[in-house]
């Protein structure tokens, strides 16, 4: 892909250089999972414009609808549904409203605040998903976002959408973070966001940010939390509001001992919230079940499972 090409060409010579693996077509040949020729196949008939108008706020814009005929938005208006589900936005594609499940921009107006300023900054975004939060680290001043997810339906929704704005310098890789050239102790920031409760070790994914920070910089974890005291995780019997892949979900005190164990510094618990049916639901992009499925219908305030409702912390670290 030419988005390759350009990463490519930033990469070269720098520190950054073995992220190199990750763009030869052998990697990208042997992907499989979330069938990857079909989505190359959509992502090849989708039509290609570049957008004039770009916003990066909270409802992100690429290009407006005067910008395009009203048959040509009509046409990419059915290519983009071809990428359902979306899952994280808002996003506005040449006057298209891609109403997505998250409302992502609610998550980043409570990061935000907290952040030390990304102007100038590399940043790796871990489990990115389709690059919403990497346009908004651009708006914020990053140099560079590279963000890594396994996920191919998600990487081929961002590539559908960086070929409205092909300068930028975001990219997505299909990669884990397990797969990364560790150590890689080249990034100012490194965001890991709804992923720590997806790992089977939690202490191994902690190590694996603070192998990915230079000296000086900042890592930034969102994850689901319980309440309760110092020392205690829930382990799911099974499923976690109707998710399979939730192995850990500590308490915010047990939260902040791991990340002290994995010799994290100046650790600050940035915000506690509750996950509401107005920041996650279903939409006509996302057409399946969500939130309000996973909750008990006479009591919102535990999963259908009986486990308390998802409340989501955020906290900052530094790396010495």
């Amino acid at each position: 892909m030419s988005d390759y090409v350009s990463l490519q060409q930033l990469l070269d010579g720098t520190e950054l250089a073995p992220l190199s693996r990750f763009l030869e077509p052998a990697f990208l040949e042997q992907i499989r999972h979330g069938d990857y020729p079909r989505w190359r196949e959509r992502l090849a008939a989708l039509p290609a414009y570049t957008a004039a108008t770009r916003d990066f706020g909270p409802e992100l814009i690429l290009g407006e609808a005067e910008e395009l005929s009203d048959g040509q938005r009509e046409a990419l208006a059915r290519g983009l549904r071809d990428f359902i589900p979306w899952r994280k936005g808002p996003f506005r594609v040449f006057g298209i409203p891609i109403d997505t499940e998250w409302q992502c921009q609610v998550k980043w107006q409570r990061v935000l605040p907290a952040l030390s300023s990304l102007a100038g900054r590399r940043v790796l975004d871990v489990g990115c998903g389709n690059g919403y939060y990497g346009f908004r680290m651009l708006q914020a001043g990053a140099d560079l976002v590279i963000g890594i997810d396994p996920h191919v339906a998600y990487v081929a929704q961002f590539q559908a959408l960086k070929r409205f704005v092909p300068d930028l310098p975001l990219f997505v890789l299909p990669a884990t973070l397990e797969q990364l050239p560790l150590p890689l102790p080249h990034f100012d920031t490194v965001f890991s966001m709804g992923v720590l409760y997806h790992r089977r070790s939690p202490i191994d994914h902690l190590l694996q940010l603070r192998d990915c920070l230079r000296s000086g910089g900042e890592l930034v974890l969102e994850t689901l939390y319980v309440a309760g005291e110092e020392g205690y995780a829930l382990t799911p019997e099974n499923r976690y509001a109707r998710m399979s892949n939730v192995w850990f979900v500590p308490t915010i005190k047990t939260l902040v001992r791991w990340l002290e164990r994995c010799r994290f510094e100046d650790i600050r618990i940035v915000d506690e919230s509750i996950t509401t049916l107005a920041e996650q639901r279903s939409t006509d992009w996302m057409p399946f079940d969500s939130l309000e499925q996973a909750l008990d219908s006479d009591n919102p305030s535990l999963t259908i499972e009986g486990y308390q409702a998802p409340r989501r912390v955020i906290v900052t670290a530094q790396v010495a």
